[in-house]
């Protein structure tokens, strides 16, 4: 252990001489977090301004007098659409959808008929598409007063057409609505862990058996085993404090939040932090080795990147597969490195407790995965091929 100790501390003082390391370090984790935030809150006060803006974009308003009316009486104001407006919805230039009036809607709506209207969007324009619910909302509530009007005047009570009421109840607590906007904070944090891990884990082995450091060093009468050890060790620190830096990135990153709605919804304290903390050590471990065991067999630092590559998108794939499952997470999800981990920090997230039966499997898969990655690496130390 004196050995493995005295690797260890070297390995770790030439990772945090390297700039590469430390300019990962302070980018995925320390900055992280504000500008995950401040990019979502930007994304969310754009919405909020658009939604308080109450402005409909109109062709044809002129023949309609009696829509235009409702429109104003809802406190929305009416803007005349732009010649090249459909152009503009396809090119993504217009953010607001178009509804266009045909002549002869204010006769046809004196006859009692349904005047055909259009709402112009595209699926291709996402700041138009997600104004078309509040202009359908309008129109109906437009239809649903001419409706009113004529039954009245025909003496027929409006209450007649609707025979049942239906009223929504939403179920989910204020945990499980902030923990659906919180959602990326455990794959990014992942994903710092992740490219934090890589450089030091393949400068460590591939890297300095491409600078020719690494055959000095196995002629020390050091055990292998000790030398496996404290690289290993160093590996695991650079990926843990990343770890911790970048789950406590996002709790001064809260201030930077423009949004009232969101500071309310958006709920990550030193609590959260330290639970994401304890589930991402195992996994810091586990990858440290797994990248170490991919790397020694390399002979080069950018042969070793290409091998890495594998498993750099396993990794990054699997927390997908808690996010498009719409069923909810299932019993092998927690077997699984990464999914695991982002699954038991959504519960973190929603307020849950989490039970020693959900943690277990995820910390006994990274400790056999490192178990078998570190004898790997020990085996080929001692093999006449890395020489």
């Amino acid at each position: 252990m004196s050995a493995a100790w005295i690797v260890y501390r070297k390995e770790l003082l030439d990772a945090l001489r390297d700039r590469r390391t430390l300019l990962m370090v302070l980018i995925s984790s320390v900055a992280m977090g504000p500008l995950v935030l401040v990019l979502v809150s930007q994304l969310v006060a754009g919405m909020e301004r658009r939604a308080e803006a109450r402005t409909v974009v109109v062709q044809g308003i002129e023949h309609a007098p009696t829509l235009r009316n409702f429109i104003e009486r809802q406190t929305f104001s009416i803007r005349a659409a732009p010649a090249d407006h459909e152009q503009q919805l396809r090119d993504s230039k217009l953010g607001d959808p178009v509804l266009v009036i045909p002549p002869g809607f204010e006769q046809a709506l004196q006859r009692g008929e349904a005047p055909l209207v259009e709402l112009l969007s595209s699926a291709a324009n996402p700041r138009a598409q997600a104004g078309t619910g509040n202009v359908l909302r309008l129109l109906r509530a437009f239809g649903q007063e001419q409706v009113t009007l004529r039954l009245t005047l025909r003496g027929v009570a409006p209450g007649l057409l609707e025979p049942l009421r239906v009223e929504e109840r939403d179920l989910a607590d204020p945990a499980s609505r902030a923990a659906q906007l919180a959602t990326m904070v455990p794959f990014f944090v992942l994903m710092a862990v992740l490219y934090g891990c890589l450089n030091a884990a393949l400068d460590t082995t591939a890297g300095e058996r491409e600078r020719g450091s690494l055959e000095p060093l196995l002629m020390n009468p050091a055990a292998r085993g000790a030398l496996v050890l404290g690289k290993w060790g160093a590996v695991a620190s650079v990926g843990m404090l990343i770890a911790v830096l970048s789950c406590l990135s996002f709790l001064p990153g809260q201030w930077l939040l423009r949004s009232e709605a969101l500071s309310a919804l958006f709920r990550f304290g030193m609590g959260e932090a330290l639970a994401f903390v304890a589930l991402l050590l195992p996994l810091a471990a586990a990858l440290a080795a797994l990248l170490m065991a991919i790397a020694i067999r390399c002979k080069s630092f950018k042969e070793a990147q290409a091998n890495a590559t594998v498993v750099m998108l396993a990794f990054s794939l699997l927390p997908l597969v808690g996010l498009l499952n719409q069923e909810g997470a299932t019993a092998w999800h927690l077997w699984l490195p990464a999914l695991a981990q982002t699954t038991l920090m959504a519960r973190v997230l929603k307020g849950e407790v989490l039970a020693a039966a959900d943690v277990l499997p995820g910390v006994l898969v990274c400790a056999l995965l490192t178990l078998l990655s570190l004898a790997y690496v020990t085996r080929a130390l001692r093999s006449v091929a890395l020489r």
